[in-house]
């Protein structure tokens, strides 16, 4: 942290004055050097001068961070945070490093309540208790700041946590009471946070199979948006919509909503909208229609960028497997297969239900193969995946598929 002599010598820099020019009649230019250096304690007569001599209140200088370094600090903070996820790397864990020294002196202040809330975020990927500690404490600190779409912000981290460890109606039930309190406070009227929790909401009520609530939140939220021209959160909408109408196998909402993201991706630029459409057409050829060939020559128009986004790349790989196995190249699907990784940041049952898919794809290509033992362990894994997943046509597959393995030994 920062000494005193520290301050002064940064503060006088900043300002471009000498030694001399700071010492004045009061201080000897050496004096001055050994206090920069922490050599000398000035006195507080001393100390008086210099802040005089630099224009500031002698508490900056007392103060072991000031807030002018909490606003530097918070700069570069804000610039590691928002990073995009495509070329992310390691930058959380710097921005850990960078904020830590400070963190017991975030007590007070925005620029301390929102670097504890970025320290805290990147501390909740690896640290969920002590994280939710801090939440609390920045939470508290938004509400004396009068701050509240801060505030209803750090009410969806509080969700956000249980969720990230799949347990969906304690998300659920956290965020349904944030929002009741939040709802008493008549100055909560800001559309752009009410959207981000109505689509969380719709989320959550899909994730424990609440699925006609989810529909009424998801279909009021987007209402709710093209009444008032707000687009946040709209495209996550629109793919909600989408992914939900392909399990129920309504092609006329899904090329409605898909219409609906064309038109946004076009109109923002939104190039994961875009990927999104091409990933939403290739799936539902593979898992709902079985048309394998069509998926294909689909996949081949955008393998480039499919392979250039970093979130929709194992979704792709996922695909190419199916559409292989589809084609009854077995061997080049299990290859295709073995290259799927679940992405870290996949946390909602049907996400990971798509996924634990593969597994059972897998033992359809040892079958195929004649590998029947083999067949039957990825048979057991995707099973044993999928069990604790609410029901959905995904769910159904890798039942289905077992029962067809099994009935093949």
């Amino acid at each position: 942290m920062p000494t005193l002599g520290d301050r002064i010598r940064k503060l006088r820099k900043q300002q471009k004055m000498t030694l001399e020019a700071l010492a004045g009649s009061q201080l000897t230019k050496g004096m001055l050097s050994l206090i920069e250096n922490n050599k000398a304690n000035p006195s507080m007569d001393s100390l008086n001068y210099i802040a005089d001599q630099l224009g500031v209140d002698v508490t900056e200088l007392l103060e072991e961070v000031s807030v002018q370094e909490f606003r530097e600090v918070l700069e570069k903070a804000e610039l590691l945070f928002n990073t995009k996820y495509d070329e992310l790397t390691d930058e959380y864990e710097q921005l850990i490093d960078l904020v830590e020294p400070y963190v017991p002196k975030l007590t007070h202040g925005y620029e301390a309540a929102r670097l504890l809330e970025l320290y805290s975020r990147c501390i909740s990927l690896k640290d969920q208790e002590y994280s939710q500690s801090l939440f609390k404490k920045v939470a508290t600190m938004y509400e004396q700041l009068n701050l509240t779409t801060k505030r209803a912000d750090m009410g969806r981290l509080f969700a956000v946590v249980p969720y990230t460890n799949h347990n969906y109606q304690e998300a659920l039930n956290i965020l349904l009471k944030e929002r009741e309190q939040l709802e008493l406070n008549p100055l909560w009227i800001d559309p752009l946070s009410r959207l981000d929790y109505d689509y969380l909401e719709a989320v959550l009520y899909f994730a424990v199979s609440k699925h006609e609530a989810a529909i009424e939140k998801m279909e009021k939220a987007i209402e709710y948006s093209n009444k008032h021209k707000i687009f946040k959160q709209v495209d996550n909408l629109y793919r909600l919509a989408t992914a939900h109408f392909m399990m129920a196998m309504d092609e006329k909402k899904i090329e409605f909503y898909l219409k609906k993201l064309r038109a946004y991706s076009e109109f923002a630029e939104d190039e994961d909208s875009k990927t999104f459409i091409s990933y939403a057409e290739i799936h539902y050829l593979t898992s709902f229609k079985n048309l394998y060939k069509e998926a294909d020559q689909i996949y081949k128009e955008v393998i480039n960028e499919s392979k250039q986004n970093k979130l929709f790349s194992p979704f792709f790989l996922l695909e190419r497997g199916k559409i292989l196995f589809g084609l009854k190249q077995f061997e080049e699907a299990l290859k295709q297969f073995e290259e799927v990784v679940i992405p870290s940041v996949l946390h909602h049952p049907f996400d990971l239900s798509i996924f634990y898919e593969k597994d059972a794809y897998v033992a359809l290509c040892y079958l195929q193969l004649g590998q029947k033992e083999k067949a039957l362990e990825a048979a057991h894994l995707a099973l044993d995946n999928i069990n604790k997943m609410p029901d959905s046509p995904y769910k159904n597959f890798i039942q289905e598929t077992y029962k067809k393995v099994k009935g093949g030994m």
